[in-house]
């Protein structure tokens, strides 16, 4: 079975897929100004988009890993957005851990494994 790599730059690739699952690089906002409210929409915004584009979906998320930059500050106001955006039943694996981010500003960042239908 071939792997299909999407978004492909020298390190990384934004979307891979293999055996019908899709595994998405870290994902960040677009706009490291904000709150981690404003961070956490932005980066499940990107995630909703990328599984579009591997042709799945949010619910068929088997796992996802948050990196928080500071995990006392920012945990609440994560949960807050994430528990509106997961669908009611179909919540993925979560492992949630305090990181050095990529930059002082970033605030979230999550990797995701998806099944496609």
């Amino acid at each position: 079975m071939p792997v299909r790599r999407l978004h492909t730059e020298a390190r990384y690739s934004e979307i891979v897929i293999h055996n019908g699952t899709v595994y998405l690089a870290g994902q960040l906002a677009d706009d490291y100004s904000g709150d981690i409210v404003q961070q956490t929409r932005e980066t499940l915004a990107n995630i909703d988009r990328l599984l579009d584009e591997a042709g799945t979906d949010k619910t068929r998320i088997l796992s996802v890993t948050i990196y928080l930059k500071d995990m006392e500050r920012d945990y609440a106001g994560l949960n807050e957005v994430w528990d509106a955006w997961v669908p009611k039943g179909a919540a993925p694996a979560r492992a949630c851990v305090e990181a050095k981010l990529y930059a002082p500003e970033v605030l979230v960042e999550m990797s995701v494994v998806a099944a496609r239908p």
